[in-house]
């Protein structure tokens, strides 16, 4: 299994999981909450038949990596991408979030730059802010994400099998959404560490991203399901796009949050489309 080393807390290693498969240039892939790299899998079996290099990390907190009390937060999830991005000598890659993933890789670039990135995809993603504020009339007002915080100290196991349904859209009519999807979610929820995920959930819903989406100065493709329940289309991809100079934006009609699996083979066919432009 393959790790990095990306700091310390109190004397012991804080390391994070990583799947490295296929040849070629380098696709870097960033999930969302609760999940994991596997979570890509659907997306790195397509791209790495295909002539891709696809590397895909546990956020750390997240799956099989380490489980620290503290730097759960948007700075610091990036600067360890950062560094993943550098032990392995990354340049020419292709950033790919979902989500909390998307948020992720713009701080990356707001934090540390494009000179080793080509082109960026944002899918469901959480930018550029998802809190209700002032300036931000058409976010989620905090109570939404403090029932989530309530629900997950409650009883989490519960809440990650309940939350399955809207994030993969099972609850819509004519949906068909397997029962091992919903429990591939649950299980990955379950891996992540109780605390990271809590905090996880302030990482993902108030950092502003406006600044960094400023910073994003190379191809950037926006996927977005119209019928997102999870991070609703109207406060997110069109923002975020018209934010992104040069971008492109994309409307899957009627899908969820959850697009990189109900959607998965229209999400391939427009990732590779967009590399190979």
């Amino acid at each position: 299994m393959n790790y990095i080393t990306v700091g310390k807390e109190n004397s012991s290693s804080i390391k994070l999981f990583y799947k490295d498969w296929g040849s070629g240039q380098p696709v870097l892939f960033s999930h969302g909450w609760p999940l994991n790299a596997d979570a890509w899998e659907d997306q790195m079996v397509f791209l790495g038949a295909h002539g891709y290099r696809c590397i895909a990390h546990d956020r750390r907190g997240h799956g099989r990596s380490s489980q620290p009390w503290n730097g759960n937060d948007m700075n610091t999830y990036a600067d360890d991408l950062a560094v993943l991005v550098e032990a392995l000598e990354l340049k020419n890659v292709i950033l790919v979030g979902h989500s909390t993933g998307g948020g992720e890789i713009a701080r990356y670039i707001g934090r540390h730059g494009s000179k080793r990135v080509v082109k960026t995809v944002l899918i469901g993603a959480v930018t550029p802010l998802m809190l209700k504020t002032s300036a931000n009339p058409g976010g989620l007002p905090i109570d939404v994400f403090d029932g989530i915080r309530a629900k997950v100290l409650a009883d989490r196991s519960q809440f990650f099998r309940d939350l399955a349904t809207p994030f993969y859209g099972a609850n819509r009519k004519n949906a068909k959404v397997s029962q091992g999807l919903r429990d591939s979610f649950w299980l990955q929820g379950m891996q992540a560490g109780f605390n990271s995920v809590i905090d996880c959930i302030k990482a993902f819903s108030e950092t502003d991203f406006t600044k960094d989406l400023n910073k994003l100065d190379v191809p950037t493709l926006v996927l977005h399901g119209d019928d997102d329940q999870i991070v609703p289309i109207g406060n997110s991809a069109p923002l975020t796009a018209g934010i992104v100079k040069g971008s492109t934006l994309k409307i899957y009609p009627g899908a969820p949050h959850g697009i990189c699996s109900t959607h998965k083979e229209q999400v391939n066919k427009d990732l590779l489309a967009f590399f190979k432009s």
